[in-house]
């Protein structure tokens, strides 16, 4: 199933957000191995989508990687985010309205 990208989004940007307010270097070490582990296991193209579902299917094997913390896990996944190729202008795309045809 497929884990909704507005709500994954929002999570990621809670992560990016207590990234700027710790600001060390350790905490930025760390954010750069779980992105390391994320470009190893989804490579370099990818959609927003696809981060979204890869983040929907579990983190756990971030854990070690990430010091044992979640906002360590969705900052690494926001600053990934941008280098989704359907990512543009700084944000994420809309999902789809299903109502729309």
């Amino acid at each position: 199933m497929p884990y909704p990208l507005q709500s994954a989004v929002f999570q990621w940007e809670q992560g990016a957000r207590r990234l700027r307010e710790a600001d060390t270097r350790e905490a930025n070490r760390r954010v750069n191995r779980v992105m390391d582990e994320l470009r190893r296991r989804l490579g370099s193209t990818f959609t927003a989508e696809e981060l979204a579902d890869a983040y929907g299917e579990g983190t756990s094997w971030a854990d070690q990687l990430s010091g044992m913390e979640s906002w360590i896990v969705d900052a690494a996944f926001h600053r990934y985010l941008r280098e989704a190729r359907n990512y543009a202008g700084g944000r994420a795309p809309a999902e789809p309205d299903p109502t729309r045809s």
